[in-house]
């Protein structure tokens, strides 16, 4: 048998979207995580960035898990002395709601030099609206 590597040019990225309504954080982010690094596509090749795009919609309804809203705290450190701001999930929600989505999957992300180009191609939304339609996102199987 012989191994085929990938070479980045030859790379097919799809476009993919997901409803975060009423599904778990969580688990959410890490098939998000999966998708964006090409885990599911049978050629993967750890060193070559293949992933696709994926479009997150609904990202204000999404669903912590137990008593999370009041519970897990979300750091913001301005490099000051005195300068860390700590907030619970329910107002980082009311702020910004494609932020919980977004840490969630950075942090599932291998910490490397991909890790911010992958990213680049997370699009969160908190509504139902996105701009992404010309590119016929299909619906990512979560």
């Amino acid at each position: 048998m012989k191994t085929t590597a990938v070479h980045p040019d030859d790379v097919v990225r799809k476009w993919f979207i997901v409803d975060a309504a009423d599904r778990p954080a969580g688990r959410l982010a890490v098939r998000i995580a999966e998708v964006l690094r090409g885990k599911d596509l049978p050629s993967y090749t750890p060193h070559v960035d293949m992933g696709s795009f994926v479009v997150v919609i609904n990202a204000e309804k999404i669903k912590l898990s137990g008593s999370k809203d009041e519970q897990k705290i979300y750091k913001d450190f301005s490099g000051y002395s005195s300068g860390l701001k700590e907030r619970v999930a329910s107002v980082i929600r009311e702020k910004d709601p494609t932020r919980i989505i977004t840490q969630a999957v950075k942090g599932m992300l291998p910490k490397n030099n991909l890790q911010r180009t992958r990213l680049t191609r997370l699009k969160v939304y908190a509504g139902e609206q996105h701009p992404h339609a010309a590119q016929k996102p299909e619906a990512l199987v979560v």
